[in-house]
């Protein structure tokens, strides 16, 4: 119990409440009891209370341990009894602790390795996730191979496509896909070679079918001949008119005749139409389209043969041959009206003309062996049906025409082998008895059978073609005019040797002889004009700047172009033509192109001529000159281009005074008219840059006269007006 304080104004209550109150609140009984505290001796009297209190409560315990000393004593050995069991379970405690942390750590190893092992089932699933994902694009990327194996082309290729853009981009991430996606153009690569593979069979076929499209093409005009034949039997008018013209064709039957697709062959275009999808949707087209046109021009090479056999009885070699030719024309052209540029007019008409050309080539080269009228005759008709079928496809048959007028020649000749033969077995035979003839129509018709054919049929006919615009066919006019010329020479002697002796003498002299070599010379007049126009054609689009300040190294594009079609026509289209007529057309177009070049810096419109001009206009002539020093006869042929060198030579000349002296200017510019000289020398004078101002110091000289008053001074002293 506490003891009894003595009071001090309440301080005994208050302490009697801090020490009846708990530990944790005595602080909160003391605050009020502190606040109040405001001067020093009543907090002397707090401490006096608290010391009084704590003196009592010492002196109740050691009155309380006075009497319970054994009490104490028990206390402590129990305590110390305590003390030892709490020991022993302490140690027990930490055996036990031990043997929890050893179980901890077992658990935790069992933990960390459940923790990994649920790892290693996740890395299971994605990996068999990913497994899943690589099969199925294997499985895709096998099934293009599957659809390219059974020739689903563009299946194969869609198949592909989706591969690529859709199931591609979702793994990505995999290796797989990259492999795949570098593996695509390659798979692109195999399509496309499938389907070339599928094509060029399909070519084969054709090439091995054309021959009998050929023939079916030839036997349905023979049909429609016939009819039309039949008709104009009915019909005088009709009769008037060749198969093939506008009325006959309106005469016609109006049902159409397929030629590819019939009850005798059949000719499908699907192989091609898939290989040109599957070439557009690869983005190939023009490749395609350069690789188709090759290997038809390959094909055409193996559609001709090297010979030709003209004598077989049946006439097969050249049946064949043109029957071939019909039937790959026939494909090409429909090819061009069934796909959508694939072939272009152009590509199909090349090749029609290149075995066109072949063709007459192999027959004219086979003709000489042909020595029967009868077999020609054959012959002509084989060609003539070939022309005629040709001609309702749409194709040129000018060039086969040429080659019916030479079989007419051929005809001809044969026809007059046969009078000579029979004619001599009619002299040898002959009892020489007079041969009566009865008036004078008979004795006219006898001298003049011959000639007037030659003249009004073959010549007349052959100077008519002479209006064409291609120089090449005028070409072959020309040759055609040239043997024609020839054989009238031979006939001519071959008559008069067979003149009996006691004849009137003389030699014969045909009116066709002359009329030939007349119509010779209009051919080459002709080419000579064809030529010509072809090069004032390309003077005309000289574009020169004649007061242009900077020079130019290189020859205008007109003057490249010229020289480009003066060395094209002479080794292509020219070819055939004698060599002396070769080099008169070269002389001629060379001395044409000359003057009209000279002609450009002469226009009245044109009136001042920078320098830099002037070496425009030397540059091209130097490339022209030098042309014409790559060519055979250059000597001969550098004459032409005398005068506008040495006048453009002289254009450029720093000291144009020595043109104006009779000594000096025959060495140098003897070619150059004296009129042409002085108008060019003005005109560069007045485009000459004026002279930089003399220094300020130094006076002009007073006798210094301008350029072009010293040209119009020279040229008024010559008597040359402007």
């Amino acid at each position: 119990m506490p003891g009894v304080v003595e009071p001090h104004d309440g301080l005994a209550a208050a302490v009697q409440q801090i020490v009846l109150s708990s530990d944790e609140n005595y602080t909160d009984q003391l605050i009020p009891v502190m606040r109040d505290l405001r001067h020093s001796d009543r907090a002397a009297h707090l401490i006096q209370a608290l010391n009084q209190v704590s003196s009592d409560r010492e002196a109740d315990i050691e009155r309380m341990c006075n009497s319970n000393h054994q009490g104490f004593i028990n206390s402590v050995n129990s305590l110390q009894r305590v003390r030892e069991g709490t020991m022993t379970l302490t140690s027990e405690i930490m055996t036990l602790s031990q043997s929890i942390q050893a179980s901890t750590e077992k658990l935790a190893e069992q933990k960390k390795a459940l923790v990994d092992s649920r790892g290693v089932r996740q890395n299971i699933d994605e990996a068999t996730l990913a497994l899943k994902d690589c099969l199925e694009l294997l499985r895709l990327a096998n099934q293009v191979h599957e659809l390219l194996g059974k020739k689903n082309h563009y299946a194969a290729l869609r198949a592909l496509d989706e591969l690529q853009n859709v199931h591609l981009r979702e793994v990505t991430r995999y290796k797989i896909a990259e492999m795949i996606e570098k593996s695509v153009p390659a798979t692109q690569t195999l399509i496309r070679e499938a389907v070339m593979t599928d094509l060029n069979t399909w070519l084969f076929r054709i090439r091995e079918t054309s021959q009998f499209l050929g023939e079916v093409a030839f036997y349905h005009t023979e049909m429609r001949r016939a009819r039309q034949k039949e008709r104009s039997g009915k019909d005088e008018y009709l009769g008037s008119f060749k198969l093939n013209s506008a009325i006959g064709l309106v005469a016609d039957e109006s049902e159409e005749f397929d030629v590819l697709n019939n009850d005798e062959v059949q000719v499908d275009f699907s192989p091609l139409y898939e290989c040109m999808h599957i070439h557009d949707a690869l983005g190939q087209n023009d490749r395609f389209r350069t690789e188709y046109a090759a290997t038809r021009r390959r094909q055409k090479e193996l559609l001709l043969p090297t010979s030709l056999n003209l004598l077989d009885e049946d006439g097969s070699g050249l049946s064949s041959l043109l029957e071939g030719i019909a039937g790959f024309a026939i494909v090409e052209r429909a090819t061009m009206k069934k796909t959508d540029g694939l072939r272009t007019s152009v590509d199909v008409d090349e090749l029609w003309d290149s075995m066109c050309q072949s063709a007459i080539t192999l027959i004219s080269s086979a003709l000489p062996t042909v020595d029967n009228d009868e077999k020609l005759l054959k012959i002509k008709g084989v060609i003539a049906l070939f022309v005629q079928t040709m001609d309702s496809w749409g194709y040129s048959v000018t060039s086969l025409d040429t080659l019916l007028l030479t079989l007419f020649e051929k005809y001809a000749q044969l026809l007059k082998k046969r009078f000579s033969d029979d004619f001599q077995e009619i002299v040898s035979t002959d009892d020489y008895m007079p041969m009566l003839i009865n008036n004078l129509d008979e004795y006219d018709k006898v001298v003049n059978s011959l000639d007037e054919l030659l003249c009004e049929k073959v010549c007349q006919s052959l100077i008519e073609r002479l209006s064409s615009q291609y120089p090449g066919q005028i070409v072959q006019i020309l040759t055609n005019l040239e043997h024609f010329e020839t054989a009238c020479k031979e006939l001519q002697i071959l008559l008069a040797e067979a003149r009996s002796s006691t004849s009137a003498a003389g030699p014969i002299v045909l009116a066709a002889t002359q009329r030939f070599e007349d119509g010779k010379k209009t051919a080459e007049k002709r080419i000579f004009e064809l030529v010509n126009s072809k090069i004032d054609d390309l003077i005309e689009t000289a574009e020169y700047e004649w007061m242009s300040a900077t020079p130019t190294q290189e020859p205008s594009p007109y003057m490249v172009e010229l020289t480009r079609y003066l060395s094209n026509i002479m080794s292509s289209v020219l070819l055939g033509l004698p060599t002396a007529v070769k080099s008169l057309i070269y002389f001629d177009a060379l001395d044409h192109a000359a003057r009209s070049i000279l002609a450009l810096p002469l226009s009245p419109h044109i009136t001042r001529i920078s320098p830099a001009a002037v070496a425009a206009l030397t540059t091209d002539v130097d490339h022209l000159t030098n042309f014409v020093n790559s060519l055979g006869n250059a000597a001969v042929l550098q004459e032409n281009l005398d005068e506008i060198r040495q006048t453009v030579e002289l254009m450029g000349a720093e000291n144009a005074e020595e043109f104006f002296e009779a000594g000096r200017a025959g060495r140098r510019f003897g070619k150059v008219d004296k009129m042409t000289g002085a108008v060019l020398l003005e005109k560069v004078a007045q485009g000459a840059p004026p002279p930089p101002p003399a220094p300020a110091s130094v006076p002009a000289p007073a006798t210094q006269a301008k350029p072009a008053g010293q040209f119009s001074t020279l040229s008024s002293r010559l008597g040359i007006n402007k």
